[in-house]
């Protein structure tokens, strides 16, 4: 027996009055093809999973333990001083909720009355400045000798993904910068002898967040999700293009 099978709980149903879940994954997903999202949400037909990223998870986690020991004095990471940010990391009873630490996969969340869609996002960091107001921080991991930016054109995604989290806490009532920082690590492979140790070179990347996209494609996600036809495809979905060929050869 195949272990994909339709999904049947945790739908869209427009009849109902709890409010539904959209993930900042979701919202990706519907960015990159409303058919394959409305094929999900509606339907419960999602994509095959894709593999896991342990060594990206493990940096993640090492980076929050360093990060959370400066948080409990209220001191600067040496690389906030070396770019010279004015922040520390913020401090917050529900940080942990945020970032997920239980694994419940819900993060922080708002609730969009006019739509009753409830937006949710899970953190890696914030930091807040002299002024009060709050960074979003997102940890990023790779292995390249290029320099590293964010005009790459798989990276626009991450703009995408610190802008959802800043409208999320905006409307949570936190004052947000427009500033979003990306901690990068960069895995070295310019050492001859491996001895089991990988070296990273760490770097922050800021972004000035632009959250104008958000609220009208929260409405459009809306109005997909309400209706009963489903979505043409992003003619670019690979997934949609790989299942229009099996067809056509079936």
């Amino acid at each position: 027996m195949s272990r994909y099978k339709q999904r049947e709980n945790n739908l869209y149903n427009p009849k109902a009055e709890e409010p539904f879940r959209i993930s900042r994954f979701r919202m990706e997903l519907y960015l990159e093809c409303p058919r394959c999202f409305y094929l999900d949400r509606r339907l419960g037909l999602d994509r095959p999973s894709l593999p896991s990223w342990p060594l990206n998870d493990a940096v993640d986690h090492l980076l929050k333990n360093e990060f959370d020991l400066l948080r409990k004095d209220g001191k600067k990471h040496s690389l906030m001083e070396r770019y010279g940010i004015d922040a520390i990391p913020f401090q917050h009873p529900d940080l942990a909720e945020w970032r997920d630490d239980y694994n419940r996969f819900v993060g922080a969340c708002v609730l969009h009355k006019q739509t009753n869609l409830e937006l949710c996002g899970i953190i890696d960091d914030i930091w807040i400045n002299s002024q009060g107001q709050l960074h979003i921080v997102d940890y990023k991991s790779t292995s390249t000798s290029k320099d590293i930016s964010l005009e790459d054109e798989f990276k626009q995604g991450f703009k995408k993904q610190v802008e959802w989290y800043q409208w999320i806490f905006r409307q949570k009532g936190f004052n947000v910068s427009d500033i979003a920082y990306f901690v990068y690590a960069n895995g070295l492979k310019g050492e001859r002898i491996f001895d089991g140790k990988l070296e990273f070179e760490l770097q922050i990347i800021s972004h000035k967040g632009d959250t104008s996209w958000v609220e009208p494609l929260i409405f459009e996600i809306k109005k997909c999700l309400d209706s009963d036809n489903i979505p043409l495809s992003n003619p670019n979905c690979e997934f949609c293009g790989y299942r229009e060929l099996v067809k056509n050869y079936e």
